[in-house]
């Protein structure tokens, strides 16, 4: 077939500027028409063998310009990470490079591997990627989110785009004859003022997770307004291109925009109840059929092709699709079906184009490209300087304000496509779009060292002292942080709050965090953004999640529980978590095994990354930690009964002491009964302790941080000393308590060891134990920790939980926060205030006081 297409001269219009239409300036035919000439039937190749090059043939040429692009794009993004570069940057640059800018200077590139001839296929399929992106993205956006994100986001969003757009459109009307040359006026200001109002949001959520801001304060106001700011550039968008239409009358214009309001009805009003018809439909715990799931992606094709002929571009229409569809169970199928498809393999190559049409060798005038530039500048520096102006009469610190107006004067997808029309309906030239691409990668790749430089949140007080459960009293407030990845983790979490004895005088303040994986995109970003504020667009997950830790709270007495979300890549959630427990004053982070249990009882992983991720919070946490591997202690039968046994196996040694602190709380509780077992070497003799110390009583709180802090300033406390004072204390507390049953049992190897706890009553649901049981190197373990599977459980913990271990227990694996530098004087344990600054202030003038109410006696045992 032949297509026909008319230069410069031929029909006194400008010719169009798609990629098929680039073969004449390429070719430099000069004749009054240009013919280009397609096979129909070169899609596949006949084979190397027959003499045939394949990448003559339209199929080959566009997997390997796929498999190319793609593979340059992911290299970029590797290097460019150290940086802490968003994604986008490596995809518009990866198109840059591969094109006429860079590679494309090689004739044989040029010629073979990017020939003009075969951009058509490449932009069809960037284009539907393109569509099926803008749907995700818009299945990810609540429409309630106006309505919730408050005054202060409304008003920076709508600042954020007003005052740039006024500004760059009258610089631009300025210098209209540099500028914009044989476009069409009107038109091209409205397009320019449209890309440099609009915020990337999906660009701004990855920034955010990159730098750990999406939880913040700053982060919430910027994602509310990013949200609002979008909808509005796409309003912008429509309206730009119906009134766009060069050749159109005031009347077509007109058309287009009622035609547009009319589409968005229609969707919003027979669409999107047709959706809930199907959701409803969908029986309680099943999913969504395939075939609803396929009518429902083929409707993203209809949309694109409807708001096409309206004579808005075919993205709007697969937007404002996604944008009706309810989140929820839908959202989710929909969103796994799609999202690393699109996002890793389609839309690269709609950047891929944008790069591919960006030409810096048609950069030659200094003054529009100058202007260009200005235009843009001034335009950004009055985005940047309206938001900080606003943040400011909120009271925010001018800090926040410049990094908060910095992260809305993100660029990225929704500017590209911005362009990329512009370019379409011949209002951008070349050298306005090449240049308008490159200063908006410069812009956004400002933002994050712009804003880790700028933005320093309010500095932690590290005053809090209650770092490990040893350190407060048993019946103190416990603050305690639970990390959660699935809904399978949430019984076995509130089964040990339940054996933990939340009362009203000894209350626990639970921070439930449920802990997402940072993917590529921004949807489960998106999800935990709302979640966490409890929306109702938000993920299923975490729905459920904080519907079962709310309905505990009002169930039970003496436990306060907030919900709240983490989004970041495993390799670094761990900080997340540190931050977290430091800001709330925890005194323990309870972490989920990453096994689960089977049917048939043994264990399997749940997810690879989770043990890496536990094993860093133990090394980084800033409190004491707990591991809980579910063995049945969330079954309902073991939750509905009366009694509960608990096991403390007691080697010695901070941990162990940690787990002893823990037991004590659930001593308290009426249907617990403890055992705790001492593990003690034959030629084991009690330490002598001081006089004053046998003597006169001791508070828990005193006897802490075993390695490094002292309490009597001239004589340093040896391991064993402080696990005689501690059990001693905890004896006499308890005298006359049948809960509590103290055993005591000889052994002198690991293999006795071993056989003295599978000689344990069998009744036991919960065994605690200390992650370094005993001494270093103490032969009562040390066979036990070569044979580890499992090393942060410790030699016991793994033991317990090993298949060569018949009993189905459930294990609480403990490990004490332990202060490495020594302090000259502790003081006892003093309430955590909701004042920082009080508190740091009572926790600095804290003195040591030897001899103070509520000692036991020390007798020695």
């Amino acid at each position: 077939m032949a297509a026909v297409l008319p230069t410069a001269g031929s029909a006194g219009t400008l010719p169009p500027r798609n990629a098929t239409a680039q073969v004449m300036v390429r070719g430099n035919i000069s004749s009054a028409a240009s013919v280009v000439c397609y096979s129909p039937m070169m899609v596949t190749a006949y084979g190397i063998w027959q003499g045939v090059n394949p990448l003559e043939f339209s199929l080959p040429l566009f997997i390997l310009q796929t498999a190319i692009i793609v593979a340059t794009t992911r290299l970029l993004v590797l290097l460019l990470k150290p940086i802490r570069q968003p994604r986008v940057i490596a995809e518009i640059l990866a198109g840059v490079i591969l094109g006429p800018s860079v590679m494309g200077q090689v004739e044989v590139w040029a010629t073979t591997v990017f020939p003009l001839r075969s951009l058509l296929t490449l932009e069809t399929v960037a284009h539907l990627g393109l569509l099926y992106f803008l749907f995700l993205v818009g299945l990810e956006m609540d429409v309630n989110v106006i309505k919730r994100s408050g005054k202060k986001a409304l008003i920076i969003a709508v600042a954020g785009m007003a005052l740039p757009f006024c500004i760059g459109t009258a610089t631009s009307f300025i210098f209209r004859h540099q500028v914009s040359k044989n476009v069409h006026q009107a038109s091209f200001l409205l397009f320019l003022g449209v890309a440099l109002s609009v915020t990337a949001f999906p660009v701004l959520a990855r920034i955010l997770a990159e730098i750990k801001l999406l939880n913040s304060d700053l982060g919430r106001i910027a994602m509310s307004a990013a949200i609002v700011n979008d909808m509005c550039a796409w309003i912008l968008l429509a309206l730009a291109i119906a009134i766009s239409e060069v050749n159109s009358s005031a009347f077509s214009s007109l058309w287009v925009l009622l035609a547009g309001v009319l589409f968005v009805l229609a969707c919003f009003y027979v669409v999107r109840p047709l959706m809930w018809w199907i959701v409803r439909r969908v029986p309680e715990g099943e999913t969504i059929s395939d075939v609803h799931v396929t009518l429902i992606l083929t409707g993203v094709m209809i949309a694109g092709v409807c708001t096409d002929a309206i004579g808005i571009h075919s993205v709007f229409g697969a937007f404002v699709y996604g944008l009706v569809i309810p989140s929820g169970q839908l959202g989710v199928v929909l969103i796994e079906k799609l999202e690393d498809f699109v996002t890793g393999l389609l839309l690269p190559l709609f950047f891929a184009i944008s790069g591919l049409r960006t030409n810096v060798t048609r950069v030659r005038d200094p003054v529009t490209v100058g202007l260009l530039v200005l235009v843009f500048t001034m335009a950004s520096f009055a985005k940047i300087m309206g938001t900080i102006l606003i943040a400011v009469s909120y009271t925010m610190t001018f800090r926040d304000g410049v990094a908060l107006g910095f992260l809305m004067n993100t660029r990225g997808l929704v500017e590209m496509i911005v362009l990329n029309i512009g370019r379409d309906k011949e209002v951008l030239d070349d050298e306005s779009f090449a240049v308008m691409v490159l200063v908006s990668v410069a812009m956004t790749a400002l933002v994050t060292p712009v804003v880790t430089t700028v933005y320093r949140p309010a500095r932690r007080l590290v005053g809090y002292k209650r770092r490990n459960l040893q350190r407060s009293k048993h019946d103190a407030e416990l603050r305690m942080l639970a990390c959660v990845h699935t809904t399978r983790n949430v019984p076995s979490i509130i089964s040990l709050l339940e054996l933990s004895n939340p009362t009203k005088r000894s209350p626990i303040f639970i921070y439930a965090l449920h802990l997402v994986e940072l993917t590529g995109r921004a949807s489960n970003m998106l999800a935990a953004h709302h979640s966490a504020h409890h929306s109702g667009g938000s993920a299923g997950s975490s729905d459920h999640i904080f519907n079962a830790f709310e309905n505990y709270e009002e169930s039970v007495g003496g436990v306060s529980i907030q919900a709240l979300t983490a989004v970041s890549p495993y390799q670094t959630m761990h900080e997340d978590v540190s931050v977290l427990a430091e800001d709330k004053h925890v005194s323990l982070i309870v972490l989920p095994f990453h096994k689960q249990q089977t049917v048939d009882g043994g264990m399997e992983p749940i997810n690879a990354s989770l043990r890496g991720f536990n094993e860093s919070i133990l090394t980084s946490a800033p409190c004491s930690v707990g591991i809980l591997v579910d063995r049945g202690l969330s079954a309902a039968a073991a939750r509905m009964s009366s009694v509960h046994h608990v096991a403390l196996l007691f080697f010695g040694g901070p941990d162990d002491r940690e787990g002893l602190a823990y037991a004590w709380r659930m001593v308290e509780h009426p249907g617990v009964c403890l055992t705790i077992v001492r593990f003690i070497p034959p030629d084991y003799k009690a330490p002598a302790l001081a006089p004053h110390q046998a003597m006169a009583p001791r508070m828990p709180a005193s006897n802490v941080q075993a390695r490094a802090i002292t309490i009597v300033p001239d004589a340093a406390k040896s391991e064993r000393q402080m696990d005689e004072e501690y059990l001693n204390e905890f004896r006499t507390r308890n005298i006359g308590n049948d809960a509590v049953l103290y055993m005591e049992q000889v052994v002198a190897n690991s293999e006795e060891t071993l056989a003295a706890i599978r000689d344990l009553d069998s009744a036991h649901e919960l065994y605690i134990v200390g992650r370094h049981p005993g001494e270093a190197g103490s032969p009562l373990t040390s066979a036990l920790a070569e044979w580890m599977d499992s090393p942060e459980l410790g030699p016991i913990g793994d033991l317990l939980v090993s298949s060569e271990f018949s009993k189905m227990v459930s294990v609480l694996v403990m490990q004490q926060y332990v202060i490495n530098t020594p302090q000259p004087t502790v003081g006892a344990a003093v309430p955590v205030t909701d004042d920082p600054v009080r508190q740091y202030l009572t926790n600095a003038n804290q003195r040591t006081t030897v001899g103070r109410g509520g000692w036991g006696d020390g007798a020695d045992f």
